[in-house]
């Protein structure tokens, strides 16, 4: 079957700076990035080397101030780099999500004299990031966490266990909400905790169904303590930040299936056009040409929700809303195409000879990280109608 080389993405971007910037990151993409993809994912590697070198070419603090190292790009160009990413190797795309999440903190809610030492390293110096919320009897109910962070003297000491950090166990360093008041969310305070700071271990990888080149561990605190400096706001705002960061986030995580989505339609429509039944390509048969046409049209739906509400945040205007509708529909929309791209390929798509099994796989962790799409059905209906009567 002939190849047919995918068409890029012809994206409306505000600026020539930010299409030198999507020419970059697509040749990274191209060349260092997606080669090795297949066979990095099945061997379970994590690809440290592909993030120095995106922290090497200006691209793991794009939407942050220059002044610290970030990239001064809006959230529009920002979203746009990672569906790059995550369309060559979702590892790659959904790690620099995660990276700028944990990054969001300090950036947006940090003292000067705390952003002047350590974000330029965090934002352009080689470092990777965690986001340490989730633990393993508080997923989406946040507020309940359990970790502690108790007062001594100028330090704090933190002890529990936080679940599901993507880099856990590997990442440079943590940004970690622990309990320091009363329960509920007023009492959970926000710290900047170094990855090799004493007490401080990673457990073992969770074994997953994809992304098994992202490590996905707990992450355990034995007393560890940390200055009251790398405190990060007031204490008792950390569940205000946390939600801050995760609004960002969820538009992260909407570019990254699109991305997913984008890669599984571009392998399918290359396999439909190149593979011969009947005495011509399955391209021509009628059913399967409007499966193509519908996982075009989502894709592109998604890309456009995505971005308003990019534009949104860029404005300065709420868009919390808009950003959980993105997470919702672009997560549904790539579990939705990379299915119906396996279907496509046949009995094919269903081996690892092709990679629309592996972005199926990979599809499906993204409708449940950074809130599930259940709970943002929840946010988004609180939007409309308020909050639920109790």
């Amino acid at each position: 079957m002939p190849d047919r080389a995918p068409q890029p993405v012809d994206r409306q971007l505000p600026s020539e700076e930010a299409r030198d910037l999507i020419s970059l990151v697509r040749d990274i993409a191209q060349h260092e990035i997606a080669p090795k993809a297949a066979e990095e994912e099945d061997a379970g590697r994590f690809p440290r080397e592909i993030f120095r070198l995106l922290s090497e070419s200006g691209l793991l603090g794009l939407p942050y101030d220059s002044a610290y190292g970030g990239g001064d790009q809006p959230y529009e160009v920002y979203l746009q780099v990672l569906e790059e990413l995550a369309a060559a190797r979702l590892t790659v795309g959904l790690g620099v999500s995660v990276h700028t999440l944990a990054c969001h903190a300090l950036a947006h809610y940090g003292t000067k004299e705390q952003q002047v030492e350590h974000l330029p390293a965090m934002l352009g110096g080689g470092l990777l990031g965690a986001y340490c919320l989730s633990e393993a009897s508080s997923g989406s109910d946040a507020a309940s966490l359990r970790t502690k962070a108790v007062r001594d003297g100028d330090d704090w000491a933190i002890t529990g266990t936080k679940a599901w950090i993507t880099h856990g166990g590997i990442a440079d360093f943590y940004t970690v909400m622990a309990r320091t008041g009363q329960e509920g969310p007023r009492g959970i305070t926000a710290f900047l905790v170094p990855g090799d700071a004493e007490g401080l271990s990673g457990a073992a990888p969770e074994k997953k169904m994809g992304m098994r080149g992202s490590p996905t561990a707990q992450v355990h605190f034995d007393g560890v303590r940390v200055p009251d400096e790398r405190r990060v706001g007031e204490e008792g705002q950390g569940f205000a930040i946390a939600l801050s960061a995760l609004d960002s986030g969820r538009l992260g995580i909407a570019a990254c299936a699109i991305g997913v989505a984008q890669a599984a339609l571009d392998d399918a429509l290359a396999y439909a056009t190149g593979r011969r039944q009947f005495g011509r390509p399955i391209s021509d048969f009628e059913g399967l040409r409007f499966m193509l046409a519908d996982m075009a049209t989502q894709i592109e739906a998604g890309r456009a929700l995505y971005l308003a509400a990019a534009r949104l945040r860029d404005a300065g205007r709420p868009f919390a809303k808009q950003a959980a509708m993105a997470k919702l529909h672009c997560t549904d929309t790539a579990m939705k195409v990379t299915t119906d791209a396996v279907q496509v390929l046949g009995g094919y798509g269903y081996t690892a000879d092709f990679p629309v099994e592996r972005y199926m796989r990979e599809a499906k962790a993204l409708q449940i990280v950074e809130g599930t799409n259940q709970i943002q059905r929840m946010v988004i209906a609180r939007h409309l109608a308020g909050p639920e009567s109790r």
